[in-house]
């Protein structure tokens, strides 16, 4: 396995790395729960990160959540004043 590739020698993908810094107390009290659990840091660290993004996720509105789908935007070849000019909006919302 080499640091410089981003395969490993099995041609499989190995994860990314970043550098995360921890004040002093942080990376005791880090330290100490992966001690009490019987697991490593990153582990924990992982397991954090996963858990924030879910958080993030389930928070999302409908809206944000079809914008971040890519469902919302401009179409294509359509008229691109077709929310804002008053002349399309002849007969709409009317009984």
């Amino acid at each position: 396995m080499s640091d410089r590739s981003d395969r490993m020698s099995d041609g499989h993908m190995k994860d990314q790395r970043i550098t995360v810094r921890f004040s002093p107390e942080m990376r005791r009290r880090l330290k100490a729960a992966a001690r009490r659990g019987g697991t490593r840091e990153s582990d924990l660290v992982r397991g954090a990160v996963e858990l924030q993004l879910a958080t993030e996720e389930a928070s999302l509105t409908a809206y944000e959540h079809a914008k971040k789908s890519g469902l919302i935007g401009a179409v294509k070849g359509t008229t691109r004043d077709l929310s804002t000019n008053p002349k399309y909006f002849d007969g709409f919302g009317g009984s």
